[in-house]
């Protein structure tokens, strides 16, 4: 069963973001995709995403300043369920690592 896996940084210094993000990765499964919610863009993260093997989509979120949801590189199951909730609030998509 597919879970979506949420960590809510807004109110975190660095690094304590990057590093549960980091270690909430580790708990992922087939179907399953991390929510990362942070008041800034996490760049530092990005390079460690890729290196790791997950993919992400950063979007402008609505109730706090930016939303990424992450899954396994190559998990079409998770990939689908994260590009629907994008679709369905209508979120823009600030940058991703599907380009």
């Amino acid at each position: 069963m597919q879970k979506e896996f949420s960590l809510d940084a807004t109110q975190m210094e660095a690094p304590e973001p990057l590093m549960l993000t980091l270690e909430m990765l580790e708990d992922l499964g087939q179907g399953d995709y991390l929510r990362f919610r942070h008041r800034r863009e996490p760049l530092p993260l990005y390079d460690n995403l890729h290196q790791a093997g997950f993919s992400f989509i950063t979007c402008i979120g609505d109730e706090v300043e930016f939303e990424v949801f992450i899954w396994h590189e190559g998990d079409d199951k998770a990939q689908s369920i994260v590009e629907d909730k994008i679709n369905a609030n209508k979120f823009a998509i600030l940058t991703s690592s599907l380009n």
